[in-house]
């Protein structure tokens, strides 16, 4: 069933425990997140990056998860990942997202604030929510990049601040995780994480997240990190697959063979995460 990602939230935040946003780029990955989602009768939430969009397009991104949406015995949301300004995400707010997310963590605090109310005037008009993002993520997703030292902490009190003059849906912020492949082990900022959680009493957001230690994760849940955003850990498990079916069947030249493989590697992925934080059983 189409929900939105407010609706989603509100229960994770509620009852301490996080959903998993995955990144859609194509029918196979919709596909193994849906029925990974059936499977552990888990919540979910179906999400396009800015590359997702470009590589597909809003529309077929759009109808591909309306579809599913609509078919699954569970709750999904369409969710629009890092959107990066106003147009866009109206535009996909018109093909029928369900939640979208306003990244204005370029911009300084009043700007951050502004844009995000702009955003959640014309998105709660039309019942769809709304996530932002508070300090910067380091690392690169699609074409968005912020170098290590540009990668600034979100800071709680400007959290409690933007929180209550947006009363925006979620808020994703930056405690020491960072997009892309890590080249060591990431070291979160629990006491921050334990802090913004108490000042603002929202939904939070762990962007970065492929490749965090599972204590770490279960620990950032525990401590009020309700939507987590995988991307990376999906691309490994697809392309892995891909790989090795090549390997033992290099003459194949049938697409739905190839892939197929490919898409049962991600639904095992998705179904371990599902179980790291905690959403089985609460569709």
């Amino acid at each position: 069933m189409l929900v939105t990602g407010r609706e989603i939230l509100q229960d994770a935040h509620k009852n301490n425990y996080a959903v998993g946003a995955f990144n859609v780029n194509n029918m196979e990955i919709v596909q193994a997140i849906i029925e990974a989602a059936e499977e552990t009768n888990s919540p979910v939430i179906l999400q396009a990056s800015q590359g997702g969009l470009k590589y597909a397009g809003v529309e077929y991104v759009a109808e591909l998860g309306k579809l599913a949406a609509k078919n699954a015995k569970v709750p999904v949301a369409i969710h629009l990942d890092h959107g990066t300004d106003f147009e866009q995400v109206m535009l996909c707010i018109r093909h029928g997202f369900t939640s979208v997310m306003i990244d204005g963590s370029r911009f300084d605090l009043e700007g951050n604030i502004q844009i995000t109310k702009k955003v959640i005037e014309v998105a709660r008009a039309v019942g769809v929510s709304v996530e932002a993002e508070l300090g910067k993520i380091g690392g690169t997703e699609d074409h968005i990049t912020v170098d290590e030292k540009n990668a600034t902490f979100t800071d709680p009190k400007e959290a409690k601040r933007f929180a209550d003059e947006t009363n925006v849906d979620s808020l994703a912020i930056a405690v020491g995780t960072a997009h892309g492949l890590y080249k060591g082990e990431p070291k979160l900022d629990f006491d921050r994480i334990k802090i913004i959680k108490e000042m603002t009493n929202m939904p939070l957001v762990l962007h970065g997240s492929s490749g965090v230690p599972a204590d770490s994760i279960k620990k950032a849940v525990s401590l009020g990190i309700n939507k987590i955003n995988i991307d990376t850990d999906l691309r490994i498990a697809f392309s892995n697959a891909v790989k090795e079916f090549i390997k033992e069947n290099p003459d194949s030249i049938d697409p739905r063979k190839i892939l197929s493989p490919a898409k049962l590697a991600m639904k095992e992925a998705v179904i371990e995460k599902m179980h790291l934080f905690g959403s089985v059983g609460r569709a």
